[in-house]
C-alpha cells in the first residue's frame, strides 16, 4: 500500500507544506479509483470530499436546459477540485465525471475541516493554497466565455 503522506506531499497542492501539516491531512485522506463514464458527484449532493487528481482527467459539467451536460472545466494530474466542502452548505453545485480511469485523493471533508478549525495554521495554509485554485478558475472561465460568446457578437 502506498504511503498517503509520501503521496500527499508529492502532489502539487501540498508542496513545501511542513511535514507536520501534511501527517495531519493524510488523515482524512484515502485513494479512490473511477473508471471512464462514472460520476464522481452530481450536483445537490453533499460535498464531503475534497479531490486530488493523481492520474486521469475529470469534467466538470452543469447541467445546460434543453441541452444536457456541459463540461466547464476539464482537470488532470496534479490537479484538485471540490472545493465546496469549504462553504456552508456543503453541497456540490457541479457534476464532476471521470473521462478516463482517473486515481485520485479523496479528502474527508469534515475530518479536515475539523483540522483546520483545531488548527488555525493549517486552516490558514489551505486557504492560502485554495485562493489560487478558485482565482484561476475563475480566470479559466472567464476566457472560456469569452472565447464562446466573443466570436458571434
Amino acid at each position: 500500500m502506498e504511503n498517503l503522506e509520501r503521496i500527499l506531499s508529492d502532489h502539487p497542492f501540498f508542496h513545501g507544506v511542513n511535514e507536520g501539516f501534511v501527517a495531519l491531512a493524510a488523515g482524512c485522506a484515502k485513494n479512490a479509483r473511477f473508471e471512464a463514464g462514472d460520476f464522481i458527484f452530481h450536483e445537490g449532493e453533499a460535498a464531503d470530499q475534497f479531490y486530488l487528481v493523481r492520474e486521469g482527467r475529470v469534467a466538470l459539467q452543469v447541467a445546460a436546459p434543453g441541452r444536457g451536460a456541459a463540461t466547464f472545466l476539464t482537470l488532470g494530474a496534479g490537479e484538485v477540485f471540490g472545493v465546496n466542502w469549504l462553504v456552508p452548505p456543503y453541497r456540490w453545485v457541479y457534476d464532476a465525471k471521470a473521462l478516463e480511469r482517473c486515481r485520485l485523493i479523496a479528502m474527508d471533508a469534515k475530518c479536515l475541516r475539523g483540522k483546520c478549525e483545531a488548527d488555525h495554521s493549517l486552516g490558514y495554509d489551505i486557504m492560502k493554497r485554495l485562493m489560487p485554485v478558485l482565482i484561476d478558475r475563475l480566470h479559466e472561465t472567464r476566457l472560456q466565455f469569452l472565447d464562446l460568446y466573443g466570436s458571434h457578437g
